[in-house]
């Protein structure tokens, strides 16, 4: 049975696979792939615009995504942010990923925040060995997140998150026995900050860890095949210098990591070899913790591989006057693990308690014209109520509107 998409007139499969090569880059042996794939994205501007770094940056409604332990040091009472984003511009024009996210401050070091992710992968038409329609369908995949991020000391704050993901992606046609995907997934973070002067220059250090999407395995036709969930390893910093009152800049930098299973690749033999299809078959059947535990050492090309499968993340952001914001970033994959390799340039503004921030990503390396992520475009609003000052109390007073926001 042929699927076809109803407005691109690109093949289900095809249209599929190359949402995968969106967020895993393109595919190889060495690949690292999982379910839901998407989850491993930045869906904000301002993070978008940073290479994707976002684990130690400062506190914002997006926060819990990268990090929940940066919710604790959040700046204002309440906050809510969406964003959107047209997805393979140079494929389709019926394709895009939203997301919706805020918090609520408790007391003087907490905070509750809840986030919706939606991917709309656009129309398709069912087509019967004839060419006959038989229907169409929508594929979708959603994620719903809840978090909570505590403030321990002045400079030290810790989070989790809790996720429920749905990927739907084929749907119900005759003779058709996938399904759609469920799973559970879990987030922990942890974030530290402190202001410092050093020499003549009064700096603010903070450094970012967590552990995303750690959840059970997501089956979608075969009980006996089913694909990890993207689980990552983040450690990132930002370091923040005040030029003078009116003037910062940002440097930041992360590092991530999938904890998924290595694909097993004998170089010059098939994929279908029983060496490698069995082996394969054994890593996929591991559970959650042997699978994370296992991938810092199962790479097929031992440690040097090991490193291969790291991406980085740097990005650059002038802010002035706490109103203005320009942003830079760069983020780098293996070409061996996926080649994702783009620039990303981006503008923010906030005044009151509105923001908006966009941003343009400029793939680069080996078929960088061909590249799913070419004139991917990121808009985010940002809504912030009640800037926190130093009365807030335990009860939850102190905010107070109208204050010009702090990014």
């Amino acid at each position: 049975m042929q699927l076809l998409f109803s407005r691109s007139r690109v093949a289900l499969s095809a249209g599929l696979l190359a949402v995968a090569a969106t967020a895993q880059g393109q595919t190889t042996p060495h690949t690292i792939t999982t379910a839901v794939p998407i989850l491993t994205l930045s869906p904000d501007a301002r993070s978008s615009a940073l290479g994707e770094a976002g684990v130690a940056t400062s506190p914002d409604a997006n926060s819990a995504y990268f990090n929940p332990g940066k919710l604790g040091f959040v700046q204002y009472k309440y906050a809510a942010s969406v964003s959107y984003s047209p997805w393979l511009r140079n494929i389709t024009d019926d394709m895009s990923l939203s997301y919706l996210s805020g918090y609520a401050k408790v007391g003087k070091r907490s905070a509750f925040g809840a986030s919706l992710m939606y991917f709309d992968l656009g129309s398709i038409d069912y087509r019967d060995g004839g060419n006959l329609p038989v229907g169409s369908f929508n594929p979708k995949e959603y994620a719903l997140a809840v978090s909570y991020g505590l403030q321990l000391t002045d400079n030290f704050g810790v989070g989790a998150s809790v996720r429920y993901i749905r990927s739907n992606l084929v749907g119900a046609y005759a003779n058709n026995d996938a399904k759609s995907g469920n799973a559970a997934a879990v987030d922990l973070g942890a974030y530290y900050s402190k202001d410092a002067t050093i020499g003549t220059g009064i700096y603010n250090l903070a450094f970012g860890a967590s552990i995303t999407n750690i959840g059970n395995k997501m089956t979608y036709a075969d009980p006996l095949n089913p694909s990890f969930l993207p689980t990552t390893l983040k450690l990132g910093t930002a370091i923040t210098r005040e030029i003078d009152q009116y003037n910062k800049i940002t440097v930041t930098f992360d590092a991530s990591k999938l904890l998924v299973p290595s694909p097993y690749y004998i170089d010059g033999v098939s994929a279908n070899d029983p060496r490698v299809k069995d082996e394969n078959t054994r890593r996929n059947n591991q559970n959650i913790v042997s699978g994370i535990f296992n991938s810092f050492s199962d790479a097929p090309g031992g440690a040097k591989e090991e490193l291969r499968e790291i991406n980085l993340s740097s990005g650059l952001e002038y802010n002035y006057n706490d109103l203005l914001y320009a942003r830079g970033g760069y983020f780098y994959e293996n070409p061996e693990k996926g080649g994702r390799q783009y620039v990303s340039l981006g503008l923010g503004v906030r005044y009151q308690v509105f923001g908006i921030d966009g941003t343009y990503l400029v793939p680069t390396g080996q078929n960088s014209q061909a590249n799913p992520l070419a004139q991917t475009i990121r808009v985010s609003l940002h809504f912030n109520l009640n800037k926190l000052s130093e009365a807030f109390d335990e009860n939850g007073a102190g905010g107070t509107s109208g204050d010009t926001p702090s990014n």
